[in-house]
């Protein structure tokens, strides 16, 4: 992890992944508590994106979350991004607060990588609960981020997607 390249922390990472999938508890705990401390290595997305979910989300499965909330409020964009591809652990598995709680804490976010991250985790959500999402969307659609907005209703109909698109600064009703 304390590697200047890129790759090598990669592969730290993944490591960490498969060993944390297969450790019992203690170990786990020993590995949740080295990636928080290394979090600062932690610094492109594909080193989120392989990790966050695979360690902090699982970590956090059957444990208070309140750590989200530390993340999501860092200074650093890739701490905030840990926070929301975290959720796609608990997202999996149909349970979609956190993630519903993240996107509406953090769509002032001026970072397009957290934008696109947010909208990714929404449309993982979608998945899972359409409903909920639409719901979710129904108040909220016009403030998103629009980069966050379109991954969010990437798997829409054709015909739904143009109209939340086309909304946005209008006061319309989107089709459900």
């Amino acid at each position: 992890m304390a590697s200047e390249v890129h790759e090598k922390r990669l592969i730290a990472l993944l490591i960490l992944v498969e060993r944390y999938r297969k450790g019992d508890e203690a170990a786990r705990e020993r590995i949740y508590r080295f990636y928080l401390r290394h979090l600062g290595r932690v610094n492109n997305w594909d080193l989120v994106d392989a990790s966050a979910h695979k360690i902090v989300g699982a970590h956090l499965e059957s444990r208070p979350r309140g750590v989200l909330s530390r993340l999501a409020a860092s200074s650093r964009m890739w701490d905030r991004r840990v926070a929301v591809v975290a959720t796609w652990h608990f997202i999996r598995s149909g349970d979609l607060k956190d993630i519903f709680a993240l996107a509406d804490r953090l769509r002032g976010d001026t970072h397009d990588l957290m934008h696109k991250a947010i909208g990714w985790m929404l449309r993982e959500a979608g998945k899972r609960d359409e409903r909920a999402l639409v719901e979710f969307l129904r108040t909220r659609h016009e403030r998103l981020p629009r980069t966050t907005l379109r991954y969010a209703i990437e798997r829409f109909p054709e015909a739904r997607r143009r109209a939340y698109l086309r909304v946005r600064g209008r006061l319309r009703r989107v089709p459900a």
